[in-house]
């Protein structure tokens, strides 16, 4: 790790850093000195580096005896000690003298390239600056050894200095300091001190004053030629005991180690060369220190991580004010750096490890930390940076950051000035410490101040584990509130010693302090507060050594009266003083209670167990895989290698193995079907071939109901964003969905990935690929995170760019894996890191509107801190299982962590979670010998050992299993004979957890040599499961593969690990971290022996466990205690429909047949319209098939495939075993489930297969085996011991409070992210930390435990998103066969040549049918007529007609014709519904049109917003301001333009409402007009900025749609008025004005035609046509001005069915009706009505003589739109006071005149036909389902409700009227009659007897004028209660009626 040489500190550049940041801390002018101990391996520079300082790369690794590595800092002569030589010694040849240094002055500066007094004197600093230089001297250029690549400049006497020829130079010297200006040096040896050389040999001026320095052109000093000393003689001095010279053979150049001071001389140098020639003697982790007195400062910062763990000396009066939030320490971001010549308030301090630091260009040795202390940046990997192997680690990075805390003053010009230390707080670090006593103690930072360390340091560790805990008094106010505390409740010095005391005393023998846990005490005491009087500094000692007394001698407590040092001293004495007799304590509280001031205290942590697992857990997963390489490779492992060179019993192993291979020759154990005692021929073993395994073959592809739920909860969180108004979503945009799937680095991650889209069909259903092509291209949707990635992403971003019709998903999966910032990404440990934030994060992919991320996660603590770029509302999580309910597969449950967890309760004696204590004892024994190892590679050399005697004592050599631990002996016997049992060969995988590649494959090298010796080659396989690798397996097992599934393609090798599925196996799973590869059933067994203490991450720990989770039989599983058995809760939950399966293919277009899915398709808008395809059932097992990652995985290529019918479950499947086979609704246009495309679909993998009854038996959970630090964390034994879910949840993330409330053990997904996101945030490396402010809207975050199937709901989800896409181009239209249509259709004869127009005369010869046959009338009064229907449709009970409230709609695809709302945008239409950018509102002009109506009697002023560019279809006034018509075309123009102006009332669908007609119109100019109320006005102009607007009288605001229609004739009719004396004047005649008009309501969508063949037999044929064509047929009938109004039918799916009608009737006309509003200027709409206007106004006009004609052969679709519209409004009463919760009746709507009755506040006319509607029954009780004794109702259709049968007459005279001869009606209604109703009228019609009479008018005067005027009390009786009101209050004018009763 460092460089080694004796009687020196290992590495000068760790002194370096150590000085540097002391004297950050001295010189900090607020007394509080940011703690830092991060220098040592930072590469980055201190400050900017000139160019010519950087050392070009070609002269890396190159090492000169010149300069032999930095040198230590403090071991500089003062002053006053006077050099050993003479001043003219330096050219003597006097024989070489060891150079004695003194200690430098205190309270110097100790920084290379500046002098003691703290100023620069390096050239590149003061190049520029004015330098006084006095006569006869010179300025000259030394160089020092600590910094090579800079200048130092001089001021030096000539005299004293060479001539040109190298001669006359006087002896001895006299130079000045250019920075501070002192004088007058006269030996060198002084001046070499001043200006910090740092000389180890004694110091020469001919050796270091090396150039002249002259001024170039621009006044710049810059080096000039060489000093030409006439003898410069190299002499050799040997170091003194004083001495801090390294040994040049042990240390790398400086250059290569960028400097002692932070000039790096290169951000990304590559040190990878191993020292040269002095071997380090074996210590921890190669830090191997001299033993000599090398003086190190305590260090007032964090130090950074090296294995062995660099002496941190921390100065602690600085740290714990210093530390951030979390214990974190404050250093400079490269973005921060600063010249020294400023002030230095430029500095910022920023977090610990935010360096960007390559600590993978560098193989610089880990950086030492506690977990909590996370790693540095890193720097971005240049282009040409080529990743290195990591030789042997290099304890110096190339350079360092510089430390600063505090502003500082700027009077010292950037200059850092210490600060006096006071003498004696001094530790000498006793020699050979680590050999000594077995242990490297590790001091916890406590409170107070640490000493400074010197000699032996390397066998130390400084550790800042619990230093935040001791950090109260420093929160916030904010945060303390948050904990429920006051700053009165934070604790004393004195009770935190206590606390600590009391934490570390109940820690059991093997475990270690953890900081969150001893986070928790302190949170607990201060909120509970001191049980009595506070502890007195006096008190601490005594009390400390009472609370010590009883913890059994783990815990001592040392009382010191001067310092802490004084204690450390003491303790590291006695343990360097050889074995004790007596057991050393675990822990050594040291207490500091001086006289003078508070109480201090630190912690010496000297239990050996102890001490390693706190230094390993420092190191992050990269450092600790970095010191096993170097280890390794430096061959440190050898005293080790060689102990496991015997077996347990003493024999030679190599030996054993070869003695056994010789005895059995050419004979191997018989490959399955035989015991191991059974040998055969090599050749016949390697020829044995299984049968076929059956039950592979019965298996289906599905997706469960869970995988099903979350990718609707995706899909939901789609819809938010896009409804969430931030605009950022447009999802009406898109027709087409694509995605990318992003996997970390693994080969086989890949293959997974890939197969799961191949399996799922999702190619061929997004449309991607044909079934052909998707089995090929499937890997080109998969992206490993490599150094390919980038382009395949340009590629992919290409296709956004060009595509943005299309909505593109790219998933991250596993997004946990690397999130380290792209600026700090580099190379580590081999693998690339920073990718997936260049990727991710890019601004392209920010930018994009047309691009979803969506980033999956088993483990996604990482991405929810306080920067996180997911908003919390666009988090999806997994269900619980108890949420799931029946959703859960009937069979199978998810078996997770927390089942571990609780698995320990099972009370079984075999438990699935366990923890090896007999290999924990032989690690803890091998620990002991070998204290220089780290723990992991003792642990695998153990781990190998016992697997091969395992096989040994299990074949050959029974003596050695009581050797083998019982679990390692179990799973290799598993291993062994399982295949033995078995004819098939078939057995159970081994998972061996081994993170470093090395120790991997020396694992499988060793384990596969000792296999092939022991003869079971062919009985089990050893495989290296690298993500960097793709598998590789021997041919013979390859062939037992392909036999098990029937496969021919000699080509096929198993690709992913669940093609591994029954073979017996050991798989050494390597790599940093698990990367979501799924392991096949067989896996029984995962092996974790080597996950120990370096795992304190929740993350970390968690993913590894992970690797045993999978879904499990449901009977195997125990009950937990207290819980119902699953089969009551079941009992309790309805289960879903089980009404089959629906399959999400797409929809047909609007000709498809009708769907009746039910359940969650309609919900989710994914339901398809298919016909039930019985030819495509495939009846499903009664289980349900485990879900794995993705629930669904296959294996093989199609060549190894049997035929599969692929079923995709959008639906619970119950028992379907009962059914003869679910019914399944499969779309005919999906080729991948019908039987011809069965190859398509993949057989699943044995992971995702389903369980049949005949199968092989249960799925049982693996067992997971532990080391002793994961079990315990894991299987926590006391209820306050920290488990696994406490501890940090990330290593880029870090805690933002050092004390915050526990995490509660049961907490939902969102619960846990929104704790994560208040109590941590990210680090600087993390790609989240320079986020944007506010989370990306495009940006979601699935999570779900591990193997639960997220791959499968993602999958599914891009199905439903794309099915949703197409649903938003598809409508939901009525599709609802007309009411009683036969009886109409058969009146007519089937014509014998289909017809295109109507005739006049046929159409005048036709009855009119009055019978409203719009099912929108089902619940409205039927009418009466000569041919009613036998049973009348009024004829319903009243649960029937509750029950028919919701009309039946069918979904159909939008064709090009439709029109479309507010959200279609396309590059067609945008000018014609968008403002252009330039259009402002003010473009559009306000018209007033006023005219007279007679109806109204009152003049009308209407108000036009007529866009300038619609100004063409108007008439203005000469001036132009005034409009005086709207154009109108004439009938005789044949031009083919459209003729009718289009009017469309609206009201309440800005957004909603079709009005974009553009299509419609196939782009054709037209004239259409939005008639919308005057409130309503700006938000129609909003929306529809280019759609010219009729705005209604606010007189009209709460009328309902009689008022727009009643407004749009009477304007037209007006309007045909003005045209014609315009156009008359112009010489045309008048009839000849064309007079129609289109009243379209805002929700046609499609009109079609109905082709006919020729013959007119069978149905006919549906195409979709446009709006333009229909009005364009209807424009030319011939004769046109002739009918009143024409139409067109309303669409029903039976119409596609129906055989030939007649081509016209004579009918009702409804919704999209053409107008002639000249015949029909005397039949008014009834501008009161709110329903049934259009059923009254045909009457009106049939009455009246004229002819409506409707044109069978084409019918238009209406969309069902639930807003808006002419809706109910809501009744509530007037005074709020009044309303209650209880709902309004309709009886409540009318009362008795001047009663006490609740007056409500609506129109009175809406409540009346509210009232009419649903109590007509009470009014009229004989005509109640009595069609043959209607009522009789004059001039006006108004819905008496269903039940009750209405006759209409019209009172005008020669109006054409039903024969009512012989009719008796059952009532009379009298709807504000006029002047033609008279009292003879009435006179002509008979009554029953009893029959009700019901008077409507306006008011109470006219109401009894009108019962005098028609005579009504001569045979009809009123009484004076049957008087009634609307329920309004007068000033809301309420109509009044009377009834009575016929006499």
């Amino acid at each position: 790790m460092g460089n080694s040489y004796a009687g020196q500190l290992k590495s000068a550049r760790f002194e370096e850093a150590l000085h540097n940041s002391i004297e950050a801390s001295l010189r900090s002018s607020n007394g509080d000195p940011q703690p830092i101990f991060t220098q040592l391996y930072l590469e980055p520079d201190q400050y900017p580096s000139n160019t010519e300082d950087i050392k070009p790369k070609g002269e890396l690794g190159q090492v000169s005896a010149e300069s032999n590595g930095p040198l230590l800092v403090n071991s500089q002569a003062s002053p006053d000690i006077e050099d050993l030589d003479d001043d003219d010694d330096s050219d003597s040849s006097s024989p070489p003298l060891p150079y004695l240094q003194g200690l430098p002055p205190d309270g110097c500066c100790l920084m290379d390239g500046f002098c003691q007094a703290g100023k620069d004197l390096r050239l590149v600093s003061i190049a520029t600056e004015a330098i006084d230089v006095p006569p006869g001297f010179e300025l000259v250029g030394a160089k020092s050894p600590s910094i090579p690549e800079h200048i130092l400049v001089c001021a030096v006497d000539k005299r004293f200095l060479p001539d040109e020829n190298g001669k006359n130079a006087l002896l001895g010297f006299s130079g000045n300091c250019v920075g501070c200006g002192e004088k007058g040096f006269r030996y060198f040896t002084e001046f070499s001190n001043h200006i910090n050389l740092k000389l180890t040999t004694q110091p020469k001026k001919q050796k270091h004053l090396k150039y002249y320095l002259v001024k170039n052109s621009q006044g710049a000093l810059c080096k000039g030629p060489l000093i030409c000393w006439k003898d410069c003689k190299m002499r050799q001095f040997f170091s003194s005991a004083s001495s801090s010279k390294p040994s040049s053979s042990s240390s790398l150049s400086s250059k290569e180690n960028g400097g002692t001071n932070g000039h790096s001389s290169s951000p990304l140098s590559i040190t990878d060369s191993p020292p040269t020639r002095v071997q380090s003697r074996s210590s921890f982790g190669g830090q191997d220190l001299g033993r000599d007195c090398s003086f190190i400062k305590p260090l007032a910062t964090q130090g950074t991580k090296t294995l062995p763990i660099v002496p941190t000396a921390l100065r602690v009066n600085g740290l714990t004010n210093g530390l951030g939030a979390e214990g974190r320490p404050v250093q400079l971001s490269p973005t921060q750096l600063t010249p020294l010549g400023m002030p230095p308030q430029a500095y910022r301090p920023v977090d610990t490890g935010d360096s960007p630091v390559s600590s993978a260009m560098t193989s610089g040795p880990p950086k030492k930390r506690h977990r909590s202390w996370h790693p540095s940046s890193v720097v971005p990997v240049p282009s040409t940076a080529v990743p290195v192997p990591a030789i042997r680690p290099i304890t110096c990075g190339p350079g360092s950051l510089l430390a600063l805390s505090g502003p500082q003053s700027p009077s010292v010009s950037g200059v850092i000035q210490p600060q006096p230390v006071t003498a004696g707080e001094t530790v000498i670090v006793p020699d050979n410490l680590l050999n000594i006593s077995g242990v490297r103690p590790v001091i916890l930072i406590g409170q107070g101040t640490l000493p400074y360390f010197y000699g032996n340091v390397g066998d130390i560790v400084v550790s800042p584990l619990l230093v935040s805990c001791y950090k109260g008094s420093q929160l916030p106010e904010k945060t303390l509130e948050n904990l429920g505390m006051t700053s009165s409740q934070v604790l004393t010095v004195e009770t935190m010693a206590l606390l600590t005391l009391q934490y570390l005393a109940r820690l059991g023998p093997e475990q270690i302090p953890l900081r969150e846990e001893f986070e928790q005490i302190v949170l607990k005491a201060m909120l509970c507060g001191p049980p009595g009087p506070p502890v007195s500094p006096a008190q601490l000692p005594w009390l400390a050594r009472v609370e010590a007394s009883v913890s059994s001698g783990t815990v001592q407590v040392l009382v010191t009266h001067n310092s802490l040092g004084e204690g450390i001293s003491e303790s590291l004495r006695s343990l360097s003083e050889g074995p004790h007799q007596q057991c050393l304590p675990n822990y050594v509280l040291i207490i500091c209670a001086p006289k003078m001031s508070g109480n201090e205290f630190c912690v010496l942590v000297l239990g050996k167990y102890q001490a390693r697992a706190l230094a390993e857990g420092m190191l992050t997963t990269n450092e600790f895989l970095k010191e096993i390489s170097y280890e390794l490779i430096t061959g440190k492992v050898s005293g080790l290698a060689s102990h496991f060179q015997s077996t347990s019993l003493g024999d030679n192993l190599e030996k054993q193995l070869i003695k056994y291979q010789r005895r059995r020759k050419e004979q191997v154990i018989q490959p399955f079907q035989g015991d191991v005692t059974d040998y055969i021929h090599s050749q016949e073993a390697a020829g044995m071939v299984p049968a076929l395994e059956t039950d592979l073959l019965n298996e289906v592809f599905q997706i469960h109901p869970p995988q099903l739920s979350v990718a609707r909860s995706l899909l939901s969180q789609v819809c938010s964003i896009a409804d969430s108004g931030s605009q950022s979503l447009d999802l009406g945009r898109f027709c087409k969905v694509d995605f990318l799937v992003l996997v970390p680095p693994s080969h086989v991650l890949v293959h997974q990935t890939a197969q799961r889209i191949r399996q799922s069909g999702v190619l061929v259903d997004l449309g991607m690929e044909d079934a052909a092509s998707a089995l090929q291209k499937s890997d080109k949707y998969v992206v490993r995170l490599d150094t390919d990635v980038h382009i395949k992403m340009e590629a992919f971003m290409r296709k956004v760019r060009q595509n943005p019709y299309t909505l593109f998903v790219l998933i991250h999966d596993n997004s946990h894996v690397d999130l380290t910032s792209a600026l700090s990404g580099s190379v580590c440990h081999g693998e690339l890191q920073g990718l997936a934030d260049r990727v991710i994060n890019c601004q392209e992919v920010l930018e994009a509107v047309n691009l979803l991320v969506l980033q999956v996660s088993c483990f996604p603590y990482t991405l929810q801190t306080r920067q996180s770029r997911i908003s919390i509302h666009n988090e999806v999580h997994w269900p619980s299982r108890d949420s799931l309910g029946d959703l859960s597969p009937r069979d199978q449950i998810y078996f997770g962590l927390s089942d571990y967890s609780s698995s320990l309760q099972w009370g079984v004696a075999s438990p699935i979670l366990r923890c090896d204590n007999a290999f924990e004892r032989m690690v803890n024994t091998l620990l002991e010998r070998h204290p220089h190892l780290h723990s992991m590679v003792i642990r695998s050399y153990l781990l190998i050992q016992q697997y091969t005697e395992a096989m040994m004592a299990l074949t050959v050599a029974p003596s050695l299993r009581d050797h083998v631990t019982p679990e390692t002996l179990t799973m290799v016997e598993d291993l062994i004979s399982g295949p033995g049992r078995s004819s098939t060969g078939r057995g159970h995988m081994l998972l061996v957890r081994v993170p470093s590649l090395q120790l991997a494959m020396l694992a499988r090298e060793r384990l596969e040599d000792a296999r092939d010796k022991l003869g079971l080659e062919f009985r089990f396989a050893v495989l290296l499961g690298s993500p960097a690798a793709e598998l590789s397996l021997p041919r013979h097992f390859c062939n037992r593969l392909k036999a098990w599934r029937g496969c021919k393609n000699e080509d096929w090798v198993p690709q992913t690990y669940e093609d591994l599925e029954g073979l017996p196996c050991i798989v050494i799973l390597t790599g940093k971290d698990p990367l979501g590869e799924t392991f096949p059933r067989s896996l029984k067994y995962c092996d974790l022996r080597l996950i120990d203490s370096s795992y304190l991450t929740r993350t970390a720990l968690e993913q590894e466990v992970g690797l045993a989770c999978t879904y499990v039989t449901k009977g195997v599983v125990p009950e937990p205690r207290g819980r119902i058995p699953e089969e009551h809760e079941e009992e309790k939950v309805p289960s879903p429909a089980d009404d089959g399966q629906m399959d999400l293919d797409r929809p047909h277009s609007n000709g498809s047949a009708v769907t009746r899915a039910s359940g969650s398709l309609n919900e989710n808008g994914v339901s398809s319209s298919g016909m039930p395809d019985t030819s495509q059932k495939a009846p499903l097992s009664s289980h349900s098939s485990s879900i794995t990652e993705t629930g669904s995985s296959g294996t093989e290529e199609a060549s190894c495939s049997p035929r599969r019918v692929k079923q995709e479950c959008d639906s619970h499947q119950g028992s379907s075993s009962a059914l003869p086979g679910p019914l399944s609704f499969c779309s005919s246009s999906s080729s991948s489930s019908s039987p011809s495309s069965s190859s398509t679909a993949q057989r699943p993998s044995q992971s995702t297969q389903a369980r049949h009854s005949t199968g092989r038996g249960h799925l049982y959970p693996r067992t997971a085996v532990l080391s002793r630090a994961a079990y315990s964390l894991l299987a926590p034994g006391a209820q306050d011991q920290a488990s696994s879910k406490a501890l940090l949840p990330h290593a880029d993330a870090a805690w933002s409070s050092p004390l915050r409330p526990p995490l509660p053990q049961q907490l939902s997904g969102v619960e846990q992210s929104l704790y994560y996101r208040q109590w941590t945030c990210a680090r600087k490396h993390h790609a989240d930390a320079e986020g944007p402010a506010v989370p990306h809207p495009r940006r979601l975050l699935l999570s779900g435990p591990p193997q639960v199937g997220k791959t499968g709901a993602y999958l599914q989800f891009l199905r439903i998103l794309f099915r949703m896409l197409i649903r938003l181009l598809e409508v939901d239209v009525y599709d609802e066969e007309d009411l009683e249509e036969d009886l109409a259709e058969g009146s007519g004869e089937t014509p014998t040549t289909v017809t295109r127009w109507p005739d006049v005369e046929e159409i005048r010869k036709m009855p009119f049918d009055p019978y409203p046959r719009d099912p929108k009338f089902r619940n409205s009064s039927p009418l009466y007529s000569e041919k009613m229907p036998n049973k009348p449709k009024g004829l319903k009970t009243e649960a029937t007609n509750q029950t028919s409230a919701k009309r039946d709609t069918v979904s159909i695809r939008l064709s090009t014709y439709a029109a479309h709302n507010a959200f279609h945008h396309c590059e067609h239409c945008h000018h014609y519904c968008e403002a252009s950018p330039a259009t402002q509102l003010s473009d559009c002009t306000f018209h007033a049109f006023t005219f007279c109506s007679s109806m109204l009697g009152e003049e009308v002023q209407l108000h036009f917003i007529i866009p300038k560019a619609k100004e063409r279809y108007f008439i203005f006034s000469q001036e132009g301001s005034h409009l005086e018509s709207m154009r109108l075309p004439l009938l005789s123009d044949k031009d083919g333009a459209l003729k009718s102006p289009i009017f469309t009332p609206t009201t309440g669908r800005q957004e909603h409402g079709l009005l974009n007609i553009y299509h419609a119109m196939e782009g054709a100019d037209h004239l259409h007009i939005l008639v919308v109320k005057q409130y309503e006005m700006p938000l129609y102009r909003k929306y529809w900025p280019n759609h010219i607007l009729l705005v209604l009288p606010a007189m009209f605001n709460s009328s309902g749609v009689g008022a727009a229609r009643f407004m749009i004739k009477e304007l037209s009719y007006h309007n045909l008025e003005l045209e014609r004396n315009r156009q008359e004047e112009q010489g045309v005649r008048r009839q000849d004005v064309w007079p129609f008009i289109v009243m379209m309501d805002d929700s046609c969508v499609l009109w079609n035609a109905h082709y006919y063949a020729q013959d007119s037999s069978g149905a006919p044929e549906v195409t979709s046509v446009s709006l333009k064509a229909v009005l364009r047929h209807m424009e030319s009938t011939p004769k046109i001005a002739m009918y009143a109004m024409c139409g067109v039918r309303k669409w029903s799916s039976s119409l596609a069915s129906r055989p030939t009608a007649a081509p016209f009737s004579r009918c009702q006309l409804h919704d999209f009706i053409m107008l002639n509003v000249d015949l029909t200027q005397n039949v008014q709409y009834d501008l009161n009505r709110y329903t049934c206007e259009e059923v009254d106004f045909n009457l009106r006009a049939n009455s009246s003589g004229l002819l409506v004609c409707r044109f069978n052969h084409f019918s238009f679709m209406k969309k069902h739109i639930p807003l808006g519209g002419h809706k109910d409004f809501l009744i509530k009463p007037k005074l709020m006071g009044l309303e209650s919760s209880t709902p309004i009746s309709a009886s409540q709507y009318v009362c008795a005149p001047d009663s006490e009755h609740t007056l409500l506040a609506a129109p009175a006319q809406f409540l009346l036909e509210k009232f009419l509607g649903s109590c007509s029954h009470r009014l009229f009780p004989k005509a109640v389902y009595n069609a043959n004794n209607p009522v009789l109702s004059i001039d006006s259709y108004l819905n008496l409700g269903p039940e009750v049968s209405v006759c209409y007459v019209s009172s005008r005279p020669h109006s054409v009227n039903l024969d009512h001869q012989g009719l008796v009606f059952s009532g009379l209604l009298l709807y504000l009659c006029d002047s033609f109703v008279v009292s003879g009228l009435l006179k002509k019609f008979r009554f029953l007897k009893g029959a009700t009479l019901c008077v409507i008018c306006q008011d109470r005067s006219s109401l009894r004028q009108t019962i005098v005027r028609l005579e009504l009390e001569d045979e009809w009786q009123f009484r004076l209660r049957d008087e009634f009101q609307t329920a309004n209050c007068s000033e809301d004018r309420p109509l009044y009626f009377l009834t009575g009763r016929h006499i």
